[in-house]
């Protein structure tokens, strides 16, 4: 039986637990049976564990993701990064950065015309996190392609990871680069997908260089609202020509909705 200080200790705490529930999937509130955890907060914890762990061990299809890519944009490339396999991918960060010889040489046989973005998809830490991008990369090129922005043809990166939109960006003749990865899964998300933004991409650009959105999935930051805020971070980029640390995000007092896409809603 639990003594009054407990039973206080308890009251005061589960109803602070309870609204933090309602607005966000961390592990906060957890049921228990006298001092443990309850065994079905065990099993999911479990459970979230797994998925996370096959997230980051799983290769996506490259096949059927680049077909899904090719729906969108017809001209859609696949490129391959420095790892050659997946455990030299996860141990060694530096060769997700850079492409392979021979994708290098594909693109640079590309030719291509100067355009204003180009968009990467690419698998990163999370293969579950792909089929987000989809919706997304289809919302937002129709977009800018609606403004008179110029798209490159869409790649997908394979093995690759962030600053991998550099070398992509630069061969492509590309004023900015939109990389679309999936994210390091945490335990209570496993399929999120982040955006990153980079103006005039360059091999050597360092992170404080570019733009992020996080957490784009069902539960975290919705495809409209990642489209809104992306569609305004590149024009403000094109326009102020920079990005990262120099290019804060004020989208939220821009008043002009895109394609029906709505501002992030204030708590």
């Amino acid at each position: 039986m639990k003594n009054k200080e407990e039973a206080s200790a308890e009251q005061q705490i589960t109803p602070i637990a309870g609204r933090l529930k309602n607005h966000t999937n961390a592990r906060v509130g957890l049921r228990r049976s006298g001092i443990s955890i309850s065994t079905d907060e065990l099993l999911k914890f479990q459970l979230d564990f797994a998925r996370a762990r096959d997230a980051v061990q799983r290769e996506i299809d490259e096949t059927d993701v680049f077909q899904k890519l090719q729906a969108i944009d017809r001209r859609a490339l696949l490129v391959y990064s420095a790892a050659s396999s997946l455990q030299m991918y996860l141990q060694r960060p530096d060769l997700g950065r850079i492409l392979s010889v021979e994708s290098e040489a594909q693109l640079r046989a590309h030719s291509p015309e100067k355009s204003d973005i180009c968009i990467v998809l690419t698998g990163g830490l999370s293969s579950a996190a792909i089929h987000q991008a989809f919706p997304l990369i289809e919302r937002l090129a129709a977009a800018l392609q609606g403004e008179g922005t110029t798209v490159a043809p869409l790649v997908l990166a394979h093995r690759g990871r962030v600053a991998i939109g550099d070398p992509i960006g630069a061969l492509l003749k590309a004023q900015l680069s939109l990389v679309l990865v999936g994210e390091r899964p945490g335990m209570s998300s496993s399929n999120s997908l982040g955006a990153y933004l980079t103006y005039a991409p360059q091999p050597g650009k360092t992170d404080e260089s570019r733009n992020c959105l996080s957490n784009i999935r069902e539960g975290g930051l919705s495809v409209d609202e990642a489209v809104f805020t992306l569609l305004w971070l590149i024009r403000e980029s094109t326009r102020l020509k920079l990005s990262g640390v120099q290019l804060k995000d004020r989208s939220r007092e821009s008043l002009t909705l895109i394609d029906g896409a709505k501002p992030i809603a204030d708590e």
